[in-house]
């Protein structure tokens, strides 16, 4: 690392100016505008006691910040989406104490994108340089960058162990104009299915509305976040996210917020949360009040598909997880973590599983791709 540069750990993003932070990063990912980032830690959605303790690495040249990454100290693995319980358990059969661990990700959000900022992307080796020099120093068991973009694998040396997993995206090929454009595209019987999904749907007399958050009402904003709070207690895991944040993302980033309502006379009965970016549209959240068949495909997927078509956007991203996703046109489509284990002997121990489990995945998506709903070139 450059010795012109200081390394700085903030213990909030509220220490940096937001035009200072958002110069790092072309805006186009919402997860990494400091409004976002900032709000969740002002509106009480990160907590110690939830395992959640903002630690941002800086670098600076003077009073000019150059380079950052969003960074976490996590005392479980809790809303992070790559899965490293075996890791800790195995940490803690040896005696060795995994938590605290150093997270470089955007909380409760696996949503890939730039996970070093820096106003020169020769500048990311010099972020993980200062990122294990602090494990190091900190005595740390490690650090772990997830769903980072990439072209930013270059930047990790050899010391990092490197680890991919499947989502499900929707990407529009180009000539998409319309939903039906879509649909034509698919085999008869996955085309026949979401036809029969959306009729069902619509025979039940629900309606929908897609809002901005400048177009939202303080009551369409209370509705989309008790489906929220209704999701979360059905599964029996605690909310993070607040009403207050909610109504800070509404006013601070108002055309990156899109609510989806589901109305049966005139009363929202369904809802699912989602933030656009640059060409990307990026599912969070659902929750409804009934249950009827099709209404969580229509709320979370095609709702969000014919937004995308109306409004020019490439992608979709509903989140993670989900092989039911594929037979809707999502597309398995591999993402990337990186992890550094301070331990010696655990990361060597580990460099083969992780190369092992990256086949495996690899393998796995070329079988998903043949099991897709789209038709070949030529095929009816």
């Amino acid at each position: 690392m450059s010795t012109t540069l200081r390394t700085r750990l903030l213990d909030g993003l509220d220490a940096v100016a937001p035009a200072q932070w958002d110069a790092l990063h072309d805006g186009s990912n919402p997860f990494l505008q400091h409004a976002f980032l900032e709000g969740l830690e002002r509106h009480g959605c990160l907590r110690a006691e939830w395992g959640w303790t903002p630690r941002h690495l800086t670098l600076w040249d003077g009073d000019n910040l150059v380079a950052a990454a969003p960074g976490y100290l996590k005392t479980n693995s809790h809303g992070e989406f790559v899965f490293d319980h075996a890791w800790a358990r195995a940490y803690d059969q040896h005696g060795l104490d995994y938590y605290p661990k150093w997270l470089f990700a955007v909380p409760y959000s696996p949503v890939t994108g730039p996970r070093l900022l820096a106003c020169d992307p020769a500048l990311r080796p010099s972020l993980l340089q200062a990122i294990t020099a602090a494990v190091e120093d900190s005595g740390l068991s490690s650090a772990h960058v997830n769903f980072h973009l990439g072209d930013e694998s270059a930047a990790f040396d050899g010391d990092w162990l490197e680890r991919q997993d499947i989502q499900y995206h929707w990407k529009n090929p180009g000539h998409w104009k319309t939903f039906e454009d879509y649909l034509a595209d698919m085999d008869h019987r996955h085309r026949k299915n979401i036809r029969q999904e959306r009729a069902k749907v619509a025979r039940a007399g629900l309606t929908f509305r897609r809002l901005h958050g400048d177009e939202a009402t303080p009551a369409e904003l209370d509705a989309i976040h008790g489906f929220y709070l209704q999701t979360f207690a059905e599964y029996g895991n605690a909310p993070a996210l607040t009403r207050e944040f909610i109504g800070h993302m509404a006013r601070a980033m108002s055309r990156n917020l899109l609510i989806i309502l589901g109305y049966h006379d005139g009363v929202p009965v369904a809802g699912a949360l989602c933030l656009r970016g640059g060409d990307t549209l990026h599912g969070r959240y659902w929750g409804s009040d009934v249950r009827l068949p099709g209404l969580h495909f229509e709320t979370c997927y095609y709702q969000g598909i014919e937004y995308c078509l109306e409004h020019g956007l490439a992608r979709f991203e509903p989140g993670a997880q989900g092989e039911h996703k594929l037979a809707r046109g999502f597309l398995p489509a591999l993402v990337h973590s990186h992890h550094y284990l301070a331990h010696p002997g655990f990361r060597e121990a580990l460099r083969g599983w992780c190369a092992e489990e990256r086949a495996a995945v690899a393998g796995h998506a070329l079988t998903l791709v043949r099991h897709g709903p789209f038709r070949a070139p030529g095929e009816p």
